[in-house]
């Protein structure tokens, strides 16, 4: 009986706390800068996105142009459908290209940021002596009793907000 009751009071000796990575993320100024540059970021994208779309879209045309006019050869007509194609796969092949890179961007600037936020938590996690600190913004927690703290003040303070 002794074996089973033991765990139960390691448990309800554990202290517990919450925080809401979100409503951190939300209060730096850095959020806000970073936003800023993956905006910029990603309006670069964009602009070639454009240009390639443009080409495509010249090429189109000119292809429509021709498609049913008889006077032009086959020939002629083949090489279109092959620019329009090969114009197609370059949009598609960017389009991936361009999702990757704005993702690992937002990794790249989000990083030191997160990295901050993991940081103060852990230090306010180690002074006050927490065994198990819970996001509740990743993790949905269902009940919470009076025993369990929100450590979101505390963590914000240490980052200087």
């Amino acid at each position: 009986m002794t074996i089973l009751v033991w765990p139960l009071l390691l448990m309800a000796q554990s202290k517990i706390a919450v925080y809401d990575s979100q409503a951190v993320l939300n209060a730096l100024p850095d959020k806000a800068q970073a936003e800023t540059k993956l905006h910029a970021f990603s309006d670069r994208l964009q602009a070639e996105y454009k240009t390639l779309q443009a080409d495509f879209d010249k090429k189109y045309a000119e292809y429509q142009a021709i498609a049913t006019d008889p006077a032009t050869p086959a020939a002629i007509r083949d090489r279109r459908v092959q620019e329009v194609q090969e114009s197609d796969k370059r949009i598609q092949a960017y389009q991936q290209q361009a999702a990757r890179e704005l993702k690992d961007k937002e990794a790249e600037l989000m990083a030191p940021i997160n990295a901050a936020i993991n940081a103060a938590v852990r230090e306010v996690g180690d002074q006050m002596g927490y065994d198990l600190i819970l996001d509740t913004a990743k993790t949905p927690v269902s009940y919470r009793s009076s025993n369990v703290t929100d450590i979101t003040p505390m963590v914000m303070q240490k980052l200087g907000l």
